[in-house]
C-alpha cells in the first residue's frame, strides 16, 4: 500500500472512485459511467447524496421518480451502449431498495451491467431497529437487502470503510466482463458511509476498462467448422450477443459468403437491416413463416449470443428435423452449450470470423438459399398486408405499428418491453441499423418502456426514441416521463389504449379460459374506468395529443417530429385482433380438470401438441 493517502467517507471514496473510471468509444476516451440515478432517504442522503453532490461536475446525478424506474432507465443506457457504457443506481433502504429488486432481476436474466447501490441497514446495530428496517428473529444479519443475492452477479455488503476498496475492484470487473455482466449490488450500511478512512491515492487513479474478445479453442472451433461444412440446410439465429460484440458486420459478411440465412431473437433484432436479402426476420413464437419454417427443417442450427429461451426455441418444439444439431457461439459457457450443443466459447466477432476464415469457399446449397428467398418473399407481402393503413374504429396493434413506422422510419429506436405489442413488433417492425429496435422481452418487465426510452435517449441523444406501450403498461410506471421533461429530452410515447390487458386476455381465451380479470369489462367493477391518457401526460408536462383514426396518428406523428418536449399520443385499439400469419406453438400448461368444456379441449391440443414436440 502506498504511504500516500487521502482521507474521505466510505460514501466519497464511492463517488471518487466511480468518477475515475473510464472506456474508449470509437477511439476515445469517456467516463464508463453515465452518471448515477438516485433517489435519496435516510439510508443514502446524508453519506452518499453528500459525497455525490461533491463529484456531480464529472459524475452526474439524475433524480428519478420511482426506483425501479430509474434503475430500468440505467439498464436501458447500458443496453443502448451495447454494455460499453452503464449507470449506477442508489436508493434509501428499505421499500427504496426492495423497489430495485425486480430491475436487478430484468438486468440479470438479459445480462446487462448496472451497479446497485442501496443503503442498509446500521453495521454498529446500536440504534437497531431503524425505520424500515427488516429485522429477522433468527439471523441477525439480515436486511431488506438480501433480497438481491439472487438476481445480482455480485453482492457484498459494506460493513467497515475500507471494505469498499476490494468491494468496487470486483464490481468493475463483474461489470466489464462479457461473460460475467449482470447487476452488481453493493448495500452501503448508513453509518459507515460516513466513516472516514485513509485511502490510497492509487485507489482513485484513472482506469481504462477494455472490452474483452476471447477467441475461440481451437479444437472447439474446428469442431464447429466441421459440423457446419456436412450441413445441408444450416441456419443462423442472432441473439443480443451480435450487437454486444458489435458484430453486424462481421455476421453479414459469413452469411454473405456461405449463404446461411439469419433470423433474430427479440434481442438480436436489428443485428441485420430488415433489408437484407438474407434476414428471415423473427424466429419462435413471435416469429416469422419464412424464419420458422427454415427452422424447422434446419440441420444446423448456429446460435450466435443468444441464451434459446422459450420464446426463441418454441418452447423447444421448433427445431423438428432429425438429428440437428446446434452450435452455441457464445461468450458465456453456461448459454453455449444448452440443449447438448455443440460449444464454441467465444466472442460473437471473433467466433464468426474465425469460423468464416475456415469454412472459406463453403456454401449452403443454392436450393437451400432459393428456398429461403422464397420464404422470405412471401413473409414480406404477409407482413405488408398487415401493416397496411385502415379506416377501422379501432385498429389492431399492427397496423398502429405500420403507422409509426410510416411517419418515423426505420432510422428511428424502437422501445417497447410487454404485453401483445412485443410479439406484432418482433414479427412486424423493420428494423435498420444495429441498436435501433430496443426491447426488454428477457423478463418482459411491464412498465419498462417509458423509463426504458429514458435510458436510451440519454445513451443516444440524437436518436428519434419512440416508445410503444400498452395502456396497462403505461398505468404500471409514466412517472419517469417527468424524468425526461427534467433533463430537456425528447421521447415520443404512443400509447395503444385497448381497456385492459389485452395479451394476457388472448391467452386466457386461448387456453379455454373464460374471459376473467384482465379487460376492464371483465373485472369486479362498480364503474367501468375511462383514462384519460392524453390529460394525464400532459398534466407532468409532456405535449400530449388523442387520435382518432391511423390517418390522425400518422398526421401527428409527422407534426411532432421536430417537437421539443416529450411527446405521448393516445389511441384506441382492438384488444383481440392480432396478426395470424408467422408466430409458432407456445407451451403453457392447461389444467388437466376443469368444469369448463374450452378448457378440456384446450387441454386436448394442448397434449397433442406435447406428443408432436421436437428435441
Amino acid at each position: 500500500m502506498s504511504d500516500k493517502t487521502i482521507r474521505l467517507t466510505m460514501a466519497q471514496a464511492v463517488a471518487l472512485f466511480l468518477s475515475r473510471q473510464q472506456t474508449v468509444i470509437d477511439g476515445k476516451t469517456v467516463p464508463i459511467f453515465g452518471g448515477v440515478f438516485a433517489i435519496f432517504g435516510h439510508g443514502n442522503v446524508a453519506g452518499l447524496g453528500e459525497a455525490l453532490y461533491g463529484v456531480r461536475d464529472s459524475l452526474p446525478t439524475f433524480r428519478g421518480q420511482n426506483e425501479q424506474g430509474m434503475a430500468n432507465a440505467a439498464i436501458a443506457f447500458a443496453k443502448a451502449s451495447f454494455r460499453r457504457r452503464m449507470m449506477a443506481v442508489t436508493s434509501s433502504i428499505g421499500p427504496g431498495a426492495t423497489n430495485m429488486v425486480t430491475a436487478a432481476a430484468l438486468a440479470h436474466v438479459n445480462r446487462l451491467p448496472v451497479l446497485l447501490l442501496p443503503g442498509d441497514v446500521f453495521a454498529n446495530r446500536l440504534p437497531d431497529p431503524v425505520l424500515q428496517q427488516v429485522e429477522d428473529f433468527a439471523d441477525g444479519t439480515v436486511s431488506a437487502n438480501d433480497c438481491f443475492r439472487p438476481v445480482s452477479r455480485y453482492f457484498d455488503r459494506i460493513t467497515r470503510p475500507e471494505q469498499i476498496m476490494p468491494a468496487l475492484r470486483r464490481a468493475m470487473q463483474v461489470l466489464t466482463d462479457p461473460a460475467l455482466c449482470g447487476p452488481v449490488t453493493l448495500a452501503l450500511c448508513q453509518d459507515v458511509q460516513a466513516e472516514a478512512y485513509d485511502y490510497p491515492q492509487e485507489f482513485f487513479a484513472e482506469t481504462v476498462w477494455h472490452h474483452r474478445r476471447p477467441s475461440p479453442d481451437a479444437w472447439e472451433l474446428a469442431e464447429a467448422a466441421e459440423a457446419l461444412r456436412h450441413a445441408k440446410r444450416p441456419v443462423i439465429i442472432a441473439g443480443g450477443g451480435v450487437l454486444y460484440s458489435e458484430a453486424s458486420a462481421a455476421l453479414i459478411d459469413f452469411a454473405q459468403a456461405h449463404g446461411v440465412p439469419v433470423m433474430e431473437t427479440q434481442a438480436g433484432k436489428s443485428s441485420l437491416p430488415h433489408t437484407h436479402r438474407l434476414n428471415m426476420g423473427a424466429v419462435g413464437v413471435t416469429g416469422s413463416s419464412a424464419a420458422n419454417a427454415l427452422a424447422e427443417e434446419a440441420d444446423l442450427v448456429l446460435a450466435v449470443g443468444t441464451r434459446l429461451q422459450d420464446f426463441t426455441t418454441g418452447s423447444w418444439g421448433l427445431f423438428k428435423a432429425d438429428g440437428h444439431r446446434i452450435i452455441g457461439l457464445n461468450v458465456q459457457p453456461f448459454d453455449a452449450g444448452k440443449h447438448r450443443a455443440l460449444p464454441l466459447v467465444a466472442d460473437a466477432r471473433i467466433g464468426l470470423e474465425a469460423l468464416g476464415t475456415l469454412l472459406r469457399g463453403w456454401q449452403a446449397p443454392a436450393s437451400w438459399q432459393s428456398q429461403a428467398d422464397a420464404g422470405r418473399q412471401h413473409w414480406l407481402a404477409a407482413a405488408e398486408t398487415a401493416l397496411a393503413p385502415t379506416n377501422a374504429a379501432l385498429p389492431s396493434d399492427a397496423q398502429v405499428i405500420g403507422a409509426v413506422h410510416r411517419a418515423r422510419g426505420s432510422e428511428a429506436v424502437l422501445v417497447c418491453a410487454a404485453g401483445g405489442l412485443p410479439g406484432e413488433l418482433h414479427k412486424l417492425w423493420p428494423a435498420g441499423g444495429p441498436g435501433s429496435y430496443h426491447l426488454e422481452y428477457g423478463f418482459s418487465t411491464m412498465g419498462y418502456e417509458i423509463a426504458g426510452g429514458l435510458g436510451v435517449k440519454l445513451a443516444r441523444p440524437e436518436a428519434d426514441v419512440v416508445v410503444m406501450v400498452g395502456d396497462g403498461s403505461y398505468l404500471m410506471a409514466n412517472s419517469e416521463i417527468v424524468s425526461a421533461l427534467m433533463l430537456g429530452l425528447k421521447l415520443t410515447i404512443v400509447v395503444l389504449d385497448n381497456a385492459g390487458f389485452g395479451c394476457i386476455n388472448r391467452l386466457q381465451m386461448a387456453t379455454g379460459g373464460a374471459n376473467f380479470n384482465n379487460l376492464f369489462a371483465d373485472t369486479r367493477h362498480e364503474t367501468l374506468p375511462t383514462v384519460d391518457f392524453a390529460a394525464h401526460a400532459a398534466s407532468m408536462g409532456a405535449v400530449a395529443r388523442k387520435v382518432a383514426s391511423i390517418g390522425e396518428l400518422e398526421t401527428a406523428l409527422a407534426d411532432t417530429r421536430d417537437e421539443r418536449r416529450t411527446t405521448v399520443l393516445v389511441i384506441d385499439t382492438d384488444p383481440i385482433a392480432t396478426t395470424e400469419a408467422g408466430g409458432h406453438w407456445w407451451d403453457v400448461a392447461v389444467p388437466e380438470i376443469s368444469a369448463r368444456a374450452e378448457v378440456r379441449a384446450a387441454r386436448t391440443q394442448y397434449e397433442k401438441a406435447l406428443q408432436s414436440r421436437g428435441g
